[in-house]
């Protein structure tokens, strides 16, 4: 795996200066479409939850495996970073990362939205809520931004249930500069991992968090 830019490196030591309460209180006053009262108990939030776990720890960034032959030599075929990427090894940030300061823009990258603090009981593999591709990675979140406000009912939901969520982003800074390419690799990383905040897959989960659906 190549080594992260610099570009993405460069606000390291501010990853997480802000606490649970002082981002809680960030978020609610960004978001004037914010569902204060989501009708999820402990329970099936949870149940919710490792439901997506179960799914997403089956799945191991490795290559596919190639049809060989026993007559003629196969050229190597060359794995998509679908197949072979690995959202949990990239180095995380704070979820408020488009609140600092930066000097430029940013690089083409995909990102990787990520509860660190859910995870699955036989692997430890946190729970991945929602894929995305940027061009200008310091800037993709600055404004209004849809899933700004899932994460902001989610992180309520926990915190009205006694829960804990530890929310993270992680750039992965190796993405195709080319649009088409970039959107086409986010849709095959959204299909193969079933994030529940994309909306190609809220239908899988029947995602709350998103809209006024409440019921998992």
């Amino acid at each position: 795996m190549e080594s992260p830019d610099p570009k993405l490196m460069s606000k390291d030591t501010q990853s997480f200066l802000l606490s649970d309460s002082a981002m809680r209180a960030a978020s609610y006053s960004t978001y004037e479409n914010f569902q204060p009262q989501l009708s999820l108990g402990p329970t099936e939030l949870q149940t919710w939850k490792h439901r997506i776990l179960n799914f997403q720890s089956q799945i191991q960034a490795a290559p596919p495996a190639q049809q060989g032959s026993l007559f003629e030599p196969v050229a190597p075929v060359e794995a998509s970073p679908a197949d072979t990427l690995d959202p949990f090894s990239l180095r995380r940030q704070n979820t408020e990362f488009w609140r600092w300061q930066f000097d430029d823009v940013g690089i083409a990258a995909m990102y990787f939205v990520i509860d660190y603090a859910a995870t699955a009981p036989d692997s430890g593999q946190p729970l991945l809520l929602y894929i995305g591709e940027t061009v200008k990675s310091n800037q993709r979140w600055k404004g209004v931004h849809d899933c700004k406000r899932y994460l902001t009912n989610y992180r309520q939901s926990h915190y009205e249930n006694g829960l804990d969520s530890e929310l993270g982003i992680a750039f992965w800074p190796a993405a195709p500069e080319a649009r088409k390419p970039r959107q086409q690799l986010e849709l095959a990383l959204i299909y193969r991992w079933r994030s529940p905040f994309n909306k190609e897959n809220w239908r899988f989960w029947n995602t709350p968090f998103v809209s006024g659906k409440q019921n998992p």
